[in-house]
């Protein structure tokens, strides 16, 4: 008799190693499964040519060390799309075996009694309902690649757009999706109107947030005159362009925008005004405006919004080498700053917020402070993986440890080294 591992296994082997290696009757392996011995002698004989649904979970259930092995068995012989529906269901129920979901949903696909675009529907709404983000874009994976295959334009069009829409929240990957995005923009003839939108202000907001200010003005625009309806979307959208136009230096454009985003009714709208105009006074460097109205807006809004002015005024400070009034705000610092920030431009402003904190540190003689800012400005820019403002940290480090004659010791390269990795 040939050895099970040198031929391809069955789940006939599969019990039948199981029952050699417990020493377990049939009668004590019908109490384990809940099959009658009679099935399972005939299973384990080989007998059985397609064995039934509830047999194989009930089996499957039993041997969970065998698990993903029994279903993969079974997979090889099965091409009903109902229970491999049915499989699919129950294997996302057991994280161990998550791997067989994208076989399974090639299966699906492959199955030779259904319509290739009609199962290419079906697997796609099913993936729609899933609530874990990596089992969904693993789904959609072959939903694209099979579509491609088979010439299937608008299913590559929606599962390309709905894993880019999951895989955009990553902040450590804000270029890639930025490009994916644009691979999805090449589709577009292909999605419904309300993908359309949802593309364009969704790939608005990623511009913005990887700073390209002349892209996100255009598919703002773009988004803007498809969508007939005032959502949040759309007034977040906007802001960005305002924004983009702030910090492209474009300032008569970003004060007609802000006109026209302040008639947005969202909650968050009036502190956004108020942040903007006082940028807007910031840019322009007029001081004697923009700083009155920087202090007191910090004290109007919001904790989560304050680091956004915050920085604008320790950058007027700075130029102005006012130091008592950067200290004044650096002992406010708890007060100031998000607690949980969770978005690409809260984590980008505390990394600038750190980063001014260290220039004047430096400038006063507080080596060791000024390094520590650094750290947490590094920290922050290394979660949205902004390697320019990294770069810039370093630069900001070796001009001040060279222009005071304090050389970066030891145990600082290795903390530099431990956060810059």
């Amino acid at each position: 008799m040939v050895d099970i591992k040198y031929q391809h296994k069955t789940i006939s082997d599969i019990i039948f190693q199981f029952r050699k290696e417990k020493n377990l009757t049939y009668t004590e392996f019908e109490e384990l499964t809940g099959v009658s011995r009679s099935v399972l002698h005939r299973i384990e004989r080989g007998e059985t040519k397609r064995l039934e649904l509830k047999n194989l979970k009930a089996i499957a259930a039993a041997l969970p060390g065998h698990y993903t092995e029994i279903m993969e068995c079974y997979l090889q012989e099965e091409y009903r799309t109902e229970n491999l529906f049915e499989i699919l269901n129950e294997i996302l129920m057991c994280e161990v075996s998550h791997s067989l979901a994208p076989k399974i949903a090639l299966k699906i696909l492959q199955s030779p009694n259904k319509d290739t675009e009609d199962a290419l529907q079906r697997l796609y709404e099913f993936t729609e309902k899933l609530s874990d983000p990596s089992l969904r874009v693993a789904l959609y994976k072959i939903i694209v690649k099979y579509s491609r295959e088979h010439g299937v334009m608008k299913y590559i069009a929606k599962g390309l757009l709905q894993k880019h829409l999951i895989e955009r929240l990553d902040l450590k990957r804000l270029e890639k999706s930025f490009h994916d995005g644009q691979e999805v923009l090449h589709y577009l003839n292909f999605l419904s109107l309300e993908e359309q939108i949802t593309l364009y202000l969704r790939m608005t907001l990623l511009a913005f947030a990887t700073k390209k200010y002349d892209e996100c003005i255009q598919l703002c625009k773009t988004g803007v005159l498809l969508e007939q309806n005032d959502t949040e979307l759309k007034a977040r959208a906007y802001l960005a362009m305002i924004n983009s136009y702030l910090l492209s230096g474009n300032y008569d454009e970003a004060e007609k925008a802000l006109e026209i985003f302040e008639l947005f009714t969202y909650d968050f709208v009036e502190e956004a005004v108020k942040i903007t105009r006082a940028v807007l006074k910031a840019r322009r460097k007029e001081y004697d405006k923009a700083v009155p109205m920087l202090q007191n807006y910090i004290e109007e809004i919001g904790k989560e919004n304050k680091v956004h002015l915050v920085i604008e005024l320790l950058d007027i400070y700075l130029q102005t080498e006012n130091m008592e009034a950067i200290a004044e705000i650096l002992d406010k610092e708890e007060e100031l700053l998000p607690d949980c920030p969770q978005t690409p431009q809260k984590h980008f402003d505390i990394g600038m917020y750190y980063r001014l904190k260290s220039v004047y540190s430096f400038k006063v003689g507080l080596f060791e402070e000024g390094i520590e800012g650094i750290v947490h400005s590094l920290n922050h820019f290394g979660v949205i993986n902004d390697l320019k403002e990294r770069e810039e940290c370093i630069r900001i480090l070796l001009y001040y440890s060279a222009k005071y004659s304090k050389p970066i010791q030891p145990y600082h390269a290795n903390l530099l080294k431990k956060v810059y990795n």
